[in-house]
């Protein structure tokens, strides 16, 4: 299955992906879906479960889903007017999506977390139904959010991966050995297969000025992140900190020599004013997820301000190098914390990192696949543990600390020729069949770890 770069990094909203933007975006095709039906729909009502239930409310799944039902996109989020929608909603009792009448829908009564069982397709699951003037229900739908905002309904789930029937593409890669392969036999970057690749799903786009757009939403999240103050919502009283850590390390920068470790602080600056920005439902790119979005953007904003010779101009290889490491693991394993915990979140974000980050390091095919094994490698087995449910704690400093973990692991292998012990396939599969040994209370549920063990309140 062809996984776009846009599939990969879309723009979307704060807190998750999973828990915030497929749910809307569930609910945006659950209309479409209601749009083409012969019945006279007069109310709507939805129901969350597992790790949608569990940790729903911190990570705002709930607003999402009226949002989205109130005919709010991702597209065309705008804050202020989802704060007067949710007001309204609340207050009417009411939704009036594009299309339709003026459809009852009371949230305190209609939108219900189920913590009973998942339902068998996913962790992340939604069940959208329309009633009729009785209040009887006459069409349901099942929706999945497999993470990084992908949905499915659970027919599709079901039915497996689609056959991929769009236009071939030239460098087909399936797996990472695919990947080497190809770009052995053609003497091209991977970078520059993911760009033909591309081209062929979509003639003649402007690629790179689309692509380097996803970097400036990036930017824009950490210059957001490093000029505000205040306390993230959620009730933790989480204090924002990256413009207070920002500001010191602005006053110190040529004062004295600093220690060579300073640097770590500037990595993880950038990464935490992103997933502060994330935490208070902020627009974010998803990288591959939102609970991961601060890693990759962290680890540009350091190659370019901090490595000599770096230069915009390559981004898009940054980018499409990552979104082709990023595709692999998606296809192979996951990049859903409810399906294998912060290892598919962190872990693959640090691994896109790492690889993008030694492209533009001018690392050879091979150490680049060398790079993102290693920033993978180191984080198999991590859960995903939120306190309170909330993408803060401990999600906030381990983006931080994902993109020390992709610098270093992409310098390791610039060190090296190529040649490792674990190949990237290995570490990818070893962390599906991780996560699929993990207990669910440390898969996005809260139920375990850091969640129980701190006081949240």
């Amino acid at each position: 299955m062809f996984l776009s770069v846009f599939d990969m990094f879309k723009i979307g909203i704060g807190p998750s992906s999973s828990h915030t933007i497929g749910p809307m975006v569930a609910a945006s095709r659950f209309l479409d879906h209601l749009r083409a039906q012969p019945f006279q729909i007069k109310g709507l009502k939805a129901s969350l479960h597992g790790s949608l239930a569990f940790t729903g409310v911190g990570h705002a799944t709930d607003r999402a889903v009226i949002l989205g039902l109130a005919g709010i996109t991702t597209d065309d989020y705008d804050a202020a007017k989802a704060e007067a929608a949710l007001a309204s909603v609340k207050e009417t009792g009411t939704v009036s999506p594009p299309g339709f009448e003026t459809l009852l829908f009371a949230p305190a009564n209609d939108l219900t977390f189920d913590y009973g069982p998942a339902l068998p397709g996913h962790p992340n699951g939604l069940q959208l139904h329309a009633t009729d003037a009785q209040g009887d229900t006459i069409i349901s739908e099942t929706y999945y959010s497999i993470g990084g905002g992908f949905v499915l309904t659970a027919d599709e789930l079901a039915e497996g991966a689609p056959e991929d029937d769009g236009p071939p593409v030239p460098y087909p890669f399936k797996t990472a050995q695919d990947m080497l392969d190809m770009a052995a036999n053609s003497g091209k970057s991977i970078a520059t297969m993911k760009r033909a690749n591309e081209l062929a799903r979509a003639p003649g786009s402007d690629l790179d000025r689309n692509v380097m757009r996803i970097w400036y939403v990036m930017k824009n999240c950490i210059d957001r992140g490093l000029s505000e103050t205040g306390t993230l919502p959620g009730g933790l009283n989480v204090k924002r900190r990256a413009k207070g850590i920002h500001t010191s390390l602005t006053q110190e920068h040529g004062l004295n020599m600093p220690a060579p470790h300073v640097i770590n602080d500037w990595i993880s600056v950038y990464a935490m004013a992103v997933n502060e920005e994330n935490a208070a439902g902020g627009q974010v790119v998803t990288a591959p997820t939102n609970g991961a979005a601060g890693v990759i953007p962290a680890t540009i904003r350091y190659w370019l301000d901090h490595v000599p010779g770096a230069t915009s101009k390559r981004v898009p290889e940054f980018l499409l190098t990552a979104a082709a490491i990023g595709g692999l693991i998606k296809t192979n394993a996951s990049i859903s914390g409810a399906e294998c915990g912060c290892q598919a979140e962190v872990g693959s974000a640090a691994a896109m990192a790492a690889a993008g980050l030694c492209a533009v390091l001018d690392g050879t095919p091979e150490q680049i696949e060398n790079a993102a094994e290693i920033a993978l490698e180191h984080h198999l087995g991590m859960t995903c543990d939120p306190i309170k449910g909330l993408v803060q704690v401990p999600c906030i400093e381990r983006n931080g600390l994902g993109a020390i973990k992709a610098v270093s692991a992409a310098s390791l292998a610039k060190r090296g020729d190529g040649t490792h012990f674990v190949p990237l396939d290995a570490a990818i599969e070893t962390m599906r069949q991780t996560g699929a040994d993990m207990s669910e209370k440390y898969k996005e549920t809260a139920l375990g770890g850091l969640a129980v063990n701190v006081p949240n309140c």
